[in-house]
């Protein structure tokens, strides 16, 4: 016996409510794709389904016919849209505007697959959009008003969600409460009597406190199931309290927790300005003058290096403290109850042969920051690396071993506090000239975690740095390592621990975010007896007309410094450029930067601009306004197949067979493939292990985690493997092997792996949260 459907005006209720909770879903891959185009065009396109829907229900009392029109309406919408000529209007479908449909969705796979999050708001990527839109619609509709099981419709709307959910990128509160209370709504549309006057305010009443009883049990029940052991694996954020309220650094940094969302509320303002400028308007004008005659005369003969221009860009990033403990997860800090009361007139300095001096233009450019603090309560007031003199109000000291400032009490709102920032005229010659130095108890700035990858981190530094001369060009030979985007992907989300040892993980996985760039290079150059330590506080903010520079939450940093004879510690920016600009000038390989600052270039001194943000990731390199948080994202395609998956499983389907059936041609290939199929199994070793270092590992891999052996055929195909690797590497004249037999060998490799694991009732490794 087919339904009967809903009719009249509580049908067009219904569809009003559909609509309504397709509309608060598509809220949900906000977080994943740029820009607001392709919600606007989702959502029209989702009402004008609707609205074909509903008439057909309003004509027919056939329960499939209402999906049926909407399901073609759908269909001719989007190759009238996605199939038009370039620059002309379809007004009727042909055979012609399907296949360049079908080109616009195929370019869509592509961009998603190339992306990073957030997706570019792009015509291809919004066709997929939109027809994942339409899919959940029609599906709900047909679950609500054809079926009259609203229940069901929770299914499609959480598709929707489940990619944002997967890929740790969410939405945020808002979306989620309009999705839940559509859903309810829907949920209460269904339980609804037909025909129903008697009894209204009692169904009234007992929703009402069915609602109430909900919300009350949520509560009650929402901190006891946050201590269940599932919920203890999950990652909170550690930079900041979230968008709402005042932000305070975190003292521990777990390199395994993201830095989840952080606040956009304002900590700093400041402004910085030339203390040897002119004061008086006609002498300011005068002296541009002359400088500008100077400038124009090609006879003058320069005596000097031109003056780096005073700005953000000179002073650089603002640190708040310094971390030297780590045991291979956690940095802690113990704080220094030893604290002085300094001069105001006098520098504070890392280097003990600065701090108490006066700041000196002969030694370096001036510069003066007067700052004011927001939403940031911080006992630790964040100042330049640079030497500089300090005025601040109330009760603070200086912690000469770490070069911090601690208060009694946390900043408030409206501290007001300056420093005359004395920047050195540092360079990468005053670095090759000395080694490295001994700082005060510097045995935990060179303390290494017994972890279980200690020897193979060292071995992987001294191969990097096998080629430098001294301290100097090994700690650049680590950076530029790092901060090469053919090594390493900047990414706030971090995967799941595989040992013990969070930098090992890491370098692995060879995606992270500023803590782990910068763990990664202390740690490192602590194998190499170089003292190290990590700092953390602000980048340098976003630049406005009146010549302000604005700090969010959002542009908590981290970063190493390195102690040199002489020098003190030197920063230096392993982070990718597209996070944290340029590094510093003495840390810079390349030339044609002209100011000891870590600002790009890009953004000129006189022209109002946004500095970088750590948790910008524009993908192309241009720098972002540090508005939005950002993040590079690998796998964006397991978003597409789950918003595809309602409405086009088989090609989903397709496109991942093909994927995983694409054939290799040479052995490089065959090799390649064999370790991404393995990696799935958790089965991995370094770019470093030889090929039959692999078969050893593969083996001991089995051994440890299942007690059972790899079977003869697929331990031959393994060895076969690895010996033609090896001969394709270093034979003169290797032997040639067809495709279909290196694909063989790749896939009976991963089956017997996998089969292995399995018949010894193999478990992964359990993970740290």
């Amino acid at each position: 016996m087919s339904p009967a459907p809903e009719q009249g005006a509580r049908a067009v209720v219904g569809a009003v409510l559909c609509v309504l909770a397709t509309w608060a879903s598509l809220l949900a891959l906000t977080g994943l794709v740029a820009g607001s185009r392709w919600v606007a065009v989702a959502c029209v396109s989702v009402l004008v389904v609707a609205a074909a829907a509903a008439l057909t229900r309003a004509a027919t009392r056939r329960w499939w016919a209402p999906t049926a029109v909407g399901g073609a309406v759908a269909l001719v919408g989007l190759v009238l849209r996605y199939g038009a000529p370039p620059g002309r209007p379809q007004f009727l479908p042909d055979l012609d505007a399907v296949g360049r449909a079908w080109a616009t969705a195929r370019q869509g796979v592509v961009v998603v697959n190339e992306s990073f999050v957030p997706m570019p708001d792009v015509r291809p990527g919004e066709m997929l959009l939109v027809v994942g839109a339409l899919a959940v619609y029609l599906l709900l509709d047909a679950a609500v008003l054809a079926l009259r099981f609203p229940a069901v419709g929770g299914l499609p709307l959480l598709a929707l969600w489940i990619p944002a959910i997967v890929l740790g990128f969410p939405a945020g509160a808002a979306p989620m409460f309009w999705t839940a209370a559509a859903y309810l709504a829907l949920l209460a549309y269904g339980a609804a009597p037909l025909h129903a006057q008697a009894g209204r305010t009692q169904r009234i009443g007992t929703a009402a406190t069915a609602a109430v009883a909900l919300a009350g049990t949520s509560m009650i029940a929402g901190p006891p199931l946050m201590d269940a052991p599932g919920w203890a694996s999950v990652a909170l954020p550690t930079f900041g309290d979230g968008p709402v309220g005042p932000l305070e650094l975190s003292d521990d940094l777990d390199l395994r927790e993201s830095l989840g969302t952080r606040s956009a509320q304002v900590v700093l303002t400041y402004r910085v300005s030339d203390p040897s400028r002119p004061t008086d308007p006609a002498t300011d004008d005068a002296a541009a003058e002359d400088t500008g005659a100077a400038t124009a005369d090609p006879s003058a003969t320069p005596t000097a290096a031109p003056t780096p221009a005073v700005d953000a860009r000179l002073v650089g990033p603002l640190r708040a403290f310094t971390m030297s403990t780590f045991d291979g997860r956690l940095w802690e800090r113990t704080d220094n109850e030893a604290l002085e009361v300094w001069d105001p007139a006098s520098l504070l300095a890392s280097d003990p042969n600065l701090l108490g001096t006066s700041p000196d233009p002969a030694a370096g450019t001036l510069a003066q920051v007067d700052l004011v603090v927001g939403a940031l309560r911080e006992r630790r007031l964040p100042v330049s690396t640079f030497p500089r003199t300090l005025a601040v109000d109330g009760q603070w000291g200086y912690d000469a071993l770490r070069d911090e400032v601690v208060g009694q009490r946390s900043t408030g709102d409206g501290l007001t506090y300056s420093m005359l920032v004395q920047v050195p005229r540092l360079t990468a010659e005053d670095l090759e000239a000395t080694g490295v130095g001994t700082p005060t108890d510097a045995e935990q700035y060179t303390a290494l975690p017994a972890t279980e990858h200690a020897e193979e981190i060292a071995a992987l530094t001294a191969e990097l740095t096998a080629d430098a001369d001294n301290p100097y060009e090994q700690a650049l030979d680590l950076q530029t390592w790092l901060r090469s985007a053919a090594n390493f992907t900047y990414d706030t989300r971090v995967p799941p621990a595989r040992s013990t040892d969070a930098v090992w993980d890491f370098l692995e996985d060879r995606r992270g975010y500023c803590v782990q760039f910068a763990t990664a290079m202390a740690m490192m150059a602590r194998t190499l007896e170089i003292p190290s330590r990590i700092g953390v506080g602000f980048l340098p903010g976003e630049r406005t007309q009146d010549d302000t520079y604005v700090v969010t939450g959002r542009l908590a940093h981290a970063w190493p410094e390195l102690y040199f004879d002489g020098l003190g510690w030197v920063r230096f920016e392993p982070t990718p450029a597209s996070q944290s600009g340029p590094p510093p000038v003495w840390a810079d390989p390349f030339t044609g930067i002209s100011a000891p600052g870590s600002i790009p270039d890009e953004i000129g001194a006189n022209q109002p601009g946004s500095l970088p943000s750590a948790a910008a990731t524009a993908p192309s390199g241009a720098l972002p306004t540090a508005v939005e948080e950002q993040s590079p994202w690998a796998a964006a395609a397991i978003t597409t197949g789950l918003v595809l998956l309602v409405a086009g499983a088989a090609l989903v389907v397709l496109l991942l067979v093909r994927r995983r059936r694409r054939r290799v041609m040479t052995p490089e290939d065959a090799w390649t493939a064999l370790r991404r199929e393995l990696a799935r199994a958790d089965v991995r070793w370094s770019d470093a292990t030889s090929p039959r270092g692999v078969v050893r590992q593969v083996e001991r891999s089995i051994g440890v985690r299942a007690g059972g052996e790899l079977d003869g055929s697929a331990r031959e195909a393994l060895d076969r493997l690895a010996r033609v690797v090896e001969q394709t590497r270093y034979a003169p004249s290797p032997a040639d092997h067809s495709p279909e037999e290196l694909d063989t060998w790749v896939h009976e490799i991963g089956d017997g792996v996998r089969a292995a694991l399995a018949r010894d009732g193999a478990r992964t490794p359990a993970t740290t949260a």
